[in-house]
């Protein structure tokens, strides 16, 4: 028999449940248990005290050290301070070999790059990328080991898994209290949510929050639970607001642009995709605002109401919603003021993770209940492929983002841009600089000069053959840019590989070599 510490005789074993451990003391067993875990629950947070703590507390704390992981999201986008703030402590202590995996990286990151080139940052791994001075030195070959680029869909599912282990998390925090409760709806720097960190906070080993706006226990709403929070940092500033958003979103003025527009509203709707109950998701330029604009105007003609909008949620989204032209909006990042607003004051307006919008490997996968998607890219090829990683330079200027996770999973999925870059340059090359969304999963190009459908789909070819729409062969729109005058650049790369394009399930559609 044993005898716990509250005088109770208990047997050793019971039948049907297992060895018993008898109660020794409220904290006893997770002190005991290891040191990590003491050290990872401080007595004081046990007794419902304060974990807010300093920056360089909570870095002792955690046991920093070469070679970790650290994660941070990208809602602050070209706004963020924290990433730049933290990542500055951590050199200051000559840490090195620190694999840097945030969501997204900007322009405003370029204090990194001497981070990169004192070999602090060893290893970058993103969903997203802002063109900038981080992109540009990975494709100088400045970074140690090759980046990693994967989808937003692909970074969760790497999480998840275990393929991606993060030591510690990193959350820009706009509203928190002192136990970790935060949100991102809220506060003088409000982005509107944090669900690109979701994955990080329930599987990284320790979670730090970052916040400018300490709030009174509980923080209201709980968008990130203090459970899943070691420490919080109170800063000065965790970003710009002019940085995080700029205003609300503007649909194209361009005649050209607005032409396109309306040819690729024009083939979803004869293509029977504009329906009750349909769902859509836009980019936020304003080619792509366009196309919601005229598809809005079909809504309102035929007197039918969608289900949803998802992805990075915009001001003409919410307007839909306002009007009731959708049902519910599915959000995992806000692009501007508006649909700041929207999140924090209606219930339609639904936060969803990253893992939720678009991990293939889940239990229920957003994008694979999407009916239309509008696409954008640097270049599209003969064989539909899309290259949004690489400029024809070769510079990486972004990542996938959900380009290819919601071309795989949409119903219908078309590339929207006029025929003619700036350059001049045309759209459509022989083969694509860097393959980011297969082409088996493109299903139309609209341009100024003609649509292209892809062969694969002879559904769609089938409803459009007496549309009276200007469809063309791929190949002819590639000749007819060559005749325009188009500039094939013909950059020189080494055999260095300086980062590695990811598909959505981890498999590698392409790699980026170093621009000589």
């Amino acid at each position: 028999m044993l005898k716990n510490s509250l005088g109770r005789e208990l047997p050793e074993y019971i039948e049907g449940y297992g060895k018993v451990r008898p109660y020794q003391g409220a904290f006893v067993e997770a002190e005991k248990s290891s040191q990590r875990a003491a050290a990872r629950i401080p007595r004081s947070a046990k007794r419902g005290q304060s974990k807010a703590v300093s920056l360089e507390e909570a870095l002792d704390r955690i046991g920093l050290r070469d070679g970790m992981t650290v994660s941070f999201h990208h809602h602050l986008r070209n706004g963020d301070r924290v990433t730049n703030l933290v990542m500055e402590a951590i050199a200051r202590r000559g840490v090195k070999d620190i694999h840097l995996a945030p969501s997204g990286l900007f322009a405003c990151h370029e204090p990194l790059v001497p981070l990169i080139e004192d070999g602090t940052i060893t290893q970058i791994s993103v969903s997203t990328f802002g063109a900038g001075p981080v992109a540009q030195a990975i494709s100088a070959g400045k970074l140690q080991k090759p980046a990693i680029l994967r989808t937003h869909g692909g970074r969760p599912r790497a999480i998840e898994n275990g393929e991606l282990h993060i030591d510690v998390a990193f959350v820009a925090a706009p509203s928190c209290d002192a136990q970790g409760n935060m949100n991102g709806s809220h506060g003088p720097n409000a982005c509107g949510c944090l669900a690109y960190s979701y994955a990080d906070v329930r599987h990284a080993d320790w979670v730090v929050a970052v916040t400018d706006n300490l709030v009174e226990y509980p923080c209201c709403p709980v968008e990130i639970s203090e459970d899943l929070v070691d420490y919080v940092v109170q800063v000065d500033s965790i970003g710009d607001p002019a940085g995080i958003v700029s205003g609300a979103m503007k649909v194209t003025t361009d005649p050209a642009r607005l032409a396109v527009a309306q040819r690729a509203a024009d083939l979803l709707d004869q293509a029977g995709y504009i329906r009750e109950g349909m769902s859509f998701q836009t980019g936020a330029g304003g080619i792509s605002l366009a196309v919601a604009s005229k598809i809005r105007d079909k809504m309102l003609e035929k007197e039918i109401r969608g289900s949803f909008g998802v992805g990075g949620i915009h001001g003409y989204f919410v307007k839909m919603l306002e009007e009731g032209l959708l049902r519910t909006l599915w959000d995992v990042q806000c692009f501007d003021a508006e649909a700041i607003r929207s999140i924090a004051q209606d219930p339609r307006h639904i936060i969803m993770s990253a893992s939720q919008y678009a991990n293939p490997e889940n239990k229920g996968c957003v994008v694979n209940q999407l009916d239309i998607m509008i696409l954008g890219g640097f270049e599209v090829d003969t064989d539909f492929n899309l290259n949004v990683i690489t400029g024809s330079n070769g510079v990486i200027m972004s990542a996938s983002g959900g380009n290819a996770d919601t071309a795989a999973g949409s119903k219908i999925s078309v590339v929207v841009s006029n025929l003619m870059k700036k350059g001049p340059r045309c759209l459509i090359k022989k083969a694509v600089t860097t393959v980011t969304t297969p082409g088996e999963t493109v299903d139309a190009v609209v341009t100024d000069k003609g649509i292209a459908i892809n062969p694969r789909r002879t559904d769609l070819l089938e409803a459009l053959k007496d549309s009276g729409l200007p469809l063309v062969d791929i190949r002819d729109l590639q000749k007819l840019g060559e005749e325009l005058g188009g500039i094939e650049d013909h950059p020189q790369f080494g055999e260095r590989i300086v980062a590695v394009a990811e598909y959505r399930d981890g498999t590698v559609t392409d790699v980026v070599r170093q621009v000589l």
